[in-house]
């Protein structure tokens, strides 16, 4: 039988604060939403798109999430997709997909704004060493 991979990272900011709710068990579940923007080429100008992503937290990462996440808040999320589909009270069939995180790391320190974060998202470039063996 072969293995497939299902595997999301995204960096993003938290479009609102997460929302934490128990299962009938007590297990805590926070969803949050998370805006990654990308650069968009239209004609000769670079504009950024963005698109929005439904994020569901479970268990001691829920409650981390709702203790320490905010909106606006820049994190690094990493988990995998799940789509699943429900009737609505109006009998429609309706489908969402969901990112189930297994890691999320916050990037910048608490209060601090867009713009003036000192995150540096590129790793740093390798050292230049003069005495190359080859």
């Amino acid at each position: 039988m072969s293995r497939g991979l299902n595997k999301v990272m995204l960096i993003g900011r938290l479009g609102s604060d997460p929302e934490i709710r128990y299962t009938q068990d007590g297990t805590p579940v926070a969803n949050f939403s998370l805006a990654t923007d990308s650069p968009v080429k239209r004609g000769d100008q670079w504009e950024s798109e963005t698109e929005w992503h439904r994020v569901v937290a479970w268990r001691r990462l829920a409650e981390i999430c709702n203790e320490y996440l905010g909106k606006g808040r820049l994190v690094y999320v990493e988990g995998r997709l799940r789509t699943r589909s429900w009737e609505d009270r109006d009998g429609n069939k309706r489908w969402t997909t969901e990112v189930i995180a297994r890691d999320i790391q916050i990037l910048e320190p608490r209060g601090a704004t867009e713009g003036s974060s000192n995150v540096d998202l590129e790793p740093p470039a390798p050292p230049i060493e003069d005495d190359v063996p080859f």
